[in-house]
């Protein structure tokens, strides 16, 4: 960069959430180099995002859109950009993306478009022309290889213009370990099971469905054993009932949103993931991170996070009885599972690390930077 002085980047995010999207931004936001950034944060409305990064001391501001067409919101936007003297745009996601590239081709400043996952944006034609507007107007970036591809064939951008930076993960606090036998007591675990867990949002395209349908099975080889399932959504309700019908209650437990994650993921002995469709996981990776093995399904970015017979074991997505195969196969081999979970520790620290993904970040900063 052509000065020493700090810059401001200015993150602006489509959801509040929870959620890995959501995740990444207040990561990134809150390790940034102080000696040459600064972020600050813009929401279309509150929420955990908002809670979350506030904690770490980024400051956030809510402006509310009508959506795309919102010219008022552009005029308050661009009033923001201006007040706090932002040097680049950093969106996430559809309507952030879309909604910030107009503005910032008025005031002159680069943007950095992140596509998370695949969404809906690619079903109408008025979107996907949109899409292709903001990848010629930005550095659009994709958050794994088979996101690129899918923009590339279903929405029409070509290649050239999509860089892939993979989202990271800090490592667990080493405390957690020593607080095992605490959390089980805690969720009503009993000491002795194993502890078969996920972590995600109760949607239908994370694919809980499969997982429960397939836990009389997993049952019937390996009895002692007890499953958890952390997030909140809309299917909350819907998937209770499920298990209230397959008599599964003493063995399932929701524990709603949890804020302690590193403590969930210290009591399971096997993470599964049954989604439909991934952009790239941080609940993966953070369980990676943890040193556990993995099982999820062969879908979006998960074959580039999780390696089939080394670090977990890779499904078809809404293949009950590949899933709950795969599980008793970990559950009846300890050794394997523990073998899984080093190595798969071991490639999250080498590839997906916090600490890479705000350098690969940061260095992007720069190239813009520069480029402007």
């Amino acid at each position: 960069m052509s000065s020493n002085r700090v810059r401001t980047i200015l993150y602006l995010s489509t959801s509040s959430g929870p959620g890995g999207a959501e995740q990444v931004i207040s990561n990134l936001a809150s390790a940034l180099d102080p000696q040459k950034y600064r972020a600050i944060l813009c929401l279309f409305r509150p929420g955990w995002i908002q809670e979350r990064s506030e904690r770490r001391g980024v400051k956030t501001y809510i402006l509310p859109t009508k959506g795309m067409m919102d010219w008022r919101w552009g005029i308050q936007f661009r009033k923001l950009l201006l007040r706090e003297q932002v040097s680049l745009i950093h969106a996430h996601e559809f309507d952030a993306n879309v909604q910030s590239a107009a503005v910032a081709a008025i005031a002159g400043l680069p943007l950095v478009a992140t596509v998370h996952g695949k969404n809906y944006f690619w079903e109408r034609f008025r979107r996907r022309l949109a899409y292709r507007w903001v990848s010629r107007c930005a550095t659009m970036v994709a958050v794994s290889h088979n996101l690129k591809e899918f923009l590339v064939e279903k929405v029409g951008i070509s290649p050239d213009r999509i860089k892939v930076l993979y989202n990271g993960v800090g490592v667990p606090p080493s405390s957690v370990k020593n607080d095992v036998s605490e959390c089980r007591s805690e969720l009503g675990v009993a000491q002795g099971s194993r502890v078969v867990g996920v972590v995600g949002n109760l949607y239908a395209v994370k694919g809980h469905q499969y997982l429960i349908e397939g836990i009389p099975a997993v049952l019937e080889k390996c009895p002692n054993t007890s499953f958890i399932f952390a997030g909140r959504g809309e299917l909350e309700m819907v998937l209770k009932d499920q298990v209230h019908r397959l008599g599964l209650e003493e063995r399932v437990h929701f524990l709603g949103l949890r804020q302690d994650i590193p403590r969930i993921l210290a009591i399971l002995d096997i993470f599964v993931l049954p989604s439909l469709s991934e952009g790239l996981s941080m609940a993966i990776l953070e369980a990676m991170m943890a040193g556990k093995p993995v099982i999820a399904t062969r879908v979006g970015g998960n074959p580039e996070i999780v390696v089939e017979g080394e670090t977990g074991f890779l499904v078809p997505p809404g293949d009950t009885k590949a899933l709950a195969l795969s599980i008793v196969t970990l559950l009846m081999n300890r050794q394997q599972a523990d073998q899984f979970g080093a190595r798969g520790k071991s490639r999250a620290e080498e590839n997906f690390s916090l600490r890479a993904m705000v350098g690969a970040y940061q260095s992007l900063y720069d190239e813009c930077l520069k480029s402007r």
